[in-house]
C-alpha cells in the first residue's frame, strides 16, 4: 500500500507511507452501506521538512498495482504526545478522513422543485453537477428505477440524498478516486462456502433471527379515499359553505416562483433551445424577441415535468406584447413540445396586425378567440384537476424484486379537467386588477399523461416581456356552479388578486368572495376526495400453512409504518407489504467474517458494502443470500498490501435494505381485511362519475355515470360502513340500473355508493362515491 497526501500547497501529492506510525493501531478503513467511508491513520513525527497535513488535504491509499482502496479528505487532525526529542516535545498525528463525497456534503443544495418521474441515478447525477459541476466522474452512476417524485432538501447533505435514493431503488452508492458509483445492490456476488479451501470456520460468527412475519399490516401516508360530490344551492347572500368531508389535498406549495431577476436564465429551472437568441433576461423581465419561425425550435422549457395528479395552478406570466407574435404560451405537452403534442396551452397568432389568443387543446384550436389590446397586460393561467391524487405508484423492492424489477409502478388513467384563463389588466383601470379572468376553455381532457412537459414559450415568432411565472400545487377541490336554466362552469379558486372567485380552506370551508356571491337558486357543486390513512394487510398463505401446528394457526404478524419509500395509497401499501413478505417469511440471518485480503470469499480482490454473499455453511444450518453491510479493513502491512478484513452481513429478513420504518407509531388504524400475497382480485370499478340529477323535497335521483354489468348491482348506504349482502342496518337500497331514485329524509343527506359483483361473497369497489346534499328545501 502507498499513502499519498496532497496538502493543497502547490506541491502535489506527497508520499507519507514511511511516516505511518509503527506500533500504533494500524490504519483502518471503515466502509458502510450507503454512507461515507471513514479512514483513520496515525503519522509518526517526520523529518524537519515534513508537512503536517491540514484539514481539507486530499488523501489516497493505493495498492502496489495502482488500484485505489480509499480516497478522501482530512476532516480532523489530532496531535498525540509521543515524548521528548532534541528540539522539544514530539507528537504523532492522528488523521480522521472521509471519502471524496465530503466535498459535496460541504455544499448546500439549492432550493428547487421536486424531481418528477426521474430515474434515481439521473437525480443523483444532477445533484452532483449542481453542487460541483465537472468535479466528479458520474458515468458509473446508472439510472436504476424511476422515482415518481423526489424532493431534495438543502437541510440534508448530498450523501443523505444518495442514501435515500439507494433505499428507494435497492441501490448503493460510493465515491472513490473522484468517481461516483451508483448501482443495484448485489451487482457483485461472492460465495462464503465452508467447503472452500480458504474458508476459516473459527472466523465466522452467525446469528439467526426468529422474527419471521407472514401477516403484515403496512401503514402509509394520508391517501385520497371516497369520491365526494357536495351539492349546495345559493341564496344570493351566503358566501360560506361547509364541505361534508375533510378534503384530501396534497400539500399546498409553490413549485416555482420565477421573478426573472438577474442577467441570465436560471439554469436550475429552465432549459432553453434558442438558436436565434430570441430569449433573454433583463430589467427584471423575461424578454422574447424573435424565433426561428418553426414549431418547437425556440423553446423555454421547465426542467421538471408537471405532475397531473390532484390539482395544480400554473401562471405563465404577466405578459406584455410589443409586436405581432406567433407561438404557444404556457403549453403542457405529452412528450417533446410541439403544437401537435400540446395537451393544453394558449395559441397566439397574428391576425390583421393584431394578436389573437385561443385555447389549444390536444393540438387543436378550440373556443372563442380573444383579440389583445395595445398597452394591456395579460396574465395567462392554466388549472388542472383530476380526482386521482397520485397517478403513478411507487416501486417497492426486496431480494426477490431488486433494482429494475420492483413491485408497483402502475400508472393510472384519468380524465383531467383543464381550465385555461386570461386575466386582462388595463393599466388605466385599477379595477381590472380584481376583475374576473376570462375563461377560454373549461373541459375534460382524456388520456393526459401522468406527467407533462411544460414549456413557457414555444415561439415561432414572439415579441414581448413576461414579469413573472409561477407553478403552484393548490387545493384538490373542484368548484362548479350553474345558474337556473344554465350550464355549469368552473369557479376559479385561489387568490382574488389572481382573478379567482372563491377559496377552499384546509378545514373544508368553501368561501366565495363578495363580488362573486352565488345567486339565488344557483347550484353549487364541489368535487374532491375524502382523506384517510392508507393501510393494507397482506398475508402469505403458504408460510401460514407451513407453520400451523397444535394450537398454532401459523400466523406471524407484524404492523409497520413505512417512512421511506412512503406508501401513499392502499395499492402502495399492498406492494410495500408484499415486498416485505418476500423476505420476512424466511429466517433472518446476520453474521461477521474475519479474514485476510488474500482469502476473501470467492477469492475476491476486494469486498464492498452492497456486494452479495451466498452463504453456504450447512454445519451451522445456514444457507441464505446476504448483503454486505459493513467492511472494516485494517492495513496491517503497507509494504505488502496485506490487509485484515471484517465483513459484516445480513439478509433482508434480518435487516431490510429497501425500507426505512418509523421506530414506533401511535396512529390509530382501521381494521382492514387481509389479502393474499400475489393473488390478484379484480375489483368492480369505483363510481367516479356518479352524480345527482334531480332533487325534490322527498326524493333524490342518482345517475352512476356508467352502465351496470350483468350480475352486478349498486349498493347505496347512509354511511360508509356495513358493506355486505347480509347487513341492512344503514342500507338505502340495491339497484341494477344506471339511474334510480332514492328517498330524501333530511335537508342534509348523504348517499354512499359502491358497485358489487356476483361473487360469493361479493367484491365491492375499493372506494365509495359519496353524494352529499345540503339544500334548504
Amino acid at each position: 500500500m502507498r499513502l499519498t497526501i496532497d496538502n493543497l500547497d502547490g506541491l502535489g501529492p506527497q508520499d507519507y507511507t514511511s511516516l505511518v506510525a509503527a506500533g500504533k493501531t494500524p490504519p483502518s478503513i471503515h466502509r458502510r452501506l450507503n454512507q461515507p467511508t471513514a479512514m483513520i491513520v496515525t503519522l509518526a513525527p517526520g523529518t524537519s521538512g515534513s508537512v503536517v497535513p491540514a484539514t481539507g488535504a486530499h488523501v489516497i491509499v493505493a495498492r502496489a498495482n495502482g488500484s485505489v482502496t480509499f480516497s478522501g479528505q482530512v476532516t480532523a487532525v489530532n496531535p498525540e504526545y509521543a515524548g521528548w526529542g532534541e528540539r522539544g516535545a514530539v507528537y504523532c498525528y492522528r488523521l480522521t478522513t472521509l471519502s471524496d463525497e465530503v466535498a459535496l456534503d460541504r455544499k448546500t443544495l439549492p432550493v428547487r422543485g421536486a424531481f418528477i418521474n426521474r430515474a434515481a441515478g439521473d437525480i443523483l447525477r444532477q445533484l452532483v453537477n449542481e453542487l460541483l459541476p465537472g468535479h466528479f466522474d458520474v458515468t458509473q452512476a446508472v439510472d436504476l428505477d424511476v422515482v415518481p417524485t423526489y424532493q431534495s432538501s438543502p437541510q440534508k447533505t448530498w450523501s443523505a440524498h444518495a442514501a435515500e435514493l439507494g433505499i428507494l431503488t435497492r441501490g448503493l452508492y460510493f465515491v472513490l478516486n473522484g468517481q461516483v458509483v451508483f448501482q443495484g445492490i448485489g451487482a457483485n456476488t461472492y460465495a462464503l462456502d465452508e467447503t472452500a479451501a480458504t474458508f476459516a470456520a473459527g472466523a465466522l460468527k452467525l446469528v439467526s433471527h426468529g422474527s419471521q412475519a407472514n401477516d403484515v399490516t403496512m401503514i402509509g401516508g394520508v391517501e385520497p379515499q371516497a369520491y365526494v360530490t357536495d351539492y349546495f344551492v345559493g341564496d344570493g347572500v351566503t358566501l360560506r359553505f361547509n364541505l361534508s368531508q375533510s378534503p384530501f389535498s396534497r400539500t399546498t406549495s409553490t413549485i416555482l416562483n420565477e421573478e426573472w431577476t438577474g442577467a441570465a436564465l436560471n439554469r436550475l429551472n429552465w432549459n432553453a433551445l434558442d438558436p436565434g437568441s430570441a430569449i433573454s433576461v433583463s430589467q427584471g423581465k423575461l424578454q422574447i424577441n424573435g424565433g426561428t419561425g418553426v414549431d418547437g425550435q425556440t423553446l423555454l422549457e421547465f426542467v421538471e415535468k408537471i405532475d397531473t395528479g390532484g390539482a395544480a395552478y400554473l401562471q405563465h406570466g404577466d405578459l406584455s406584447f410589443s409586436s405581432n407574435s406567433d407561438g404557444v404560451i404556457g403549453g403542457l405537452y405529452a412528450g417533446t413540445p410541439s403544437i401537435a403534442a400540446c395537451v393544453a396551452g394558449f395559441r397566439v397568432t397574428p391576425v390583421a396586425g393584431q394578436n389573437v389568443l385561443q385555447a389549444l387543446v390536444n393540438g387543436t384550436l378550440t373556443g372563442t378567440p380573444l383579440t389583445t389590446q395595445a398597452g394591456h397586460r395579460y396574465v395567462f393561467a392554466t388549472r388542472v384537476f383530476t380526482s386521482e391524487g397520485y397517478r403513478r405508484e411507487f416501486l417497492f423492492h426486496s431480494s426477490d424484486h431488486p433494482a429494475g424489477d420492483g413491485r408497483g409502478g402502475v400508472v393510472s388513467a384519468a380524465n383531467v379537467r383543464v381550465v385555461l384563463e386570461v386575466h386582462d389588466i388595463d393599466p388605466a383601470n385599477p379595477g381590472s386588477l380584481v376583475a374576473p379572468s376570462l375563461v377560454l376553455y373549461d373541459g375534460l381532457v382524456s388520456n393526459v399523461p401522468d406527467a407533462c412537459s411544460y414549456a413557457l414559450i414555444n415561439a415561432a415568432s414572439m415579441h414581448g416581456s413576461i414579469a413573472f411565472t409561477r407553478i403552484l400545487r393548490i387545493s384538490d377541490v373542484l368548484v362548479r356552479s350553474a345558474l337556473p336554466g344554465g350550464g355549469f362552469r368552473t369557479r376559479l379558486t385561489g387568490s382574488q388578486i389572481d382573478g379567482a372567485e372563491c377559496s377552499v380552506s384546509t378545514a373544508g370551508t368553501l368561501s366565495f368572495f363578495a363580488a362573486y356571491a352565488p345567486a339565488a337558486n344557483e347550484q353549487i357543486v364541489a368535487v374532491y376526495r375524502s382523506a384517510g390513512r392508507a393501510v393494507a394487510r397482506v398475508q402469505n398463505p403458504t408460510s401460514i400453512a407451513a407453520l400451523q401446528g397444535s394450537g398454532d394457526d401459523g400466523t406471524r404478524g407484524a404492523v409497520v409504518t413505512a417512512k421511506l419509500p412512503l406508501p401513499r395509497t392502499y395499492a402502495d401499501c399492498v406492494n410495500a407489504a408484499s415486498a416485505l413478505l418476500d423476505d420476512k417469511t424466511e429466517p433472518g440471518w446476520a453474521g461477521e467474517y474475519d479474514t485476510w485480503s488474500g482469502f476473501l470469499p470467492g477469492l475476491a480482490a476486494d469486498i464492498l458494502p452492497g456486494d452479495a454473499l451466498q452463504v453456504n455453511v450447512p454445519s451451522q444450518g445456514a444457507q441464505f443470500a446476504a448483503v454486505v453491510r459493513e467492511v472494516l479493513v485494517e492495513l496491517a502491512d503497507l509494504s505488502s498490501d496485506l490487509a485484515k478484513y471484517k465483513i459484516v452481513f445480513a439478509n433482508d429478513a434480518a435487516e431490510p435494505t429497501s425500507f426505512q420504518f418509523e421506530a414506533s407509531s401511535t396512529r390509530s388504524i382501521p381494521a382492514v381485511a387481509g389479502v393474499a400475497q400475489d393473488v390478484v382480485i379484480t375489483l368492480p370499478s369505483d363510481l367516479v362519475a356518479a352524480q345527482i340529477t334531480q332533487v325534490s323535497s322527498t326524493t333524490t335521483t342518482i345517475d352512476i355515470g356508467q352502465g351496470v354489468p350483468a350480475g352486478y348491482s349498486v349498493e347505496v348506504r347512509r354511511t360508509d360502513s356495513g358493506w355486505g349482502p347480509d347487513n341492512d342496518r344503514n342500507l338505502v337500497g340495491r339497484f341494477t340500473t344506471q339511474g334510480f331514485t332514492v328517498p330524501r329524509l333530511a335537508k342534509r343527506q348523504d348517499y354512499f355508493l359502491r358497485l358489487l359483483d356476483a361473487a360469493s361473497p361479493p367484491n365491492y369497489s375499493q372506494h365509495s362515491a359519496l353524494l352529499h346534499i345540503d339544500y334548504p328545501y
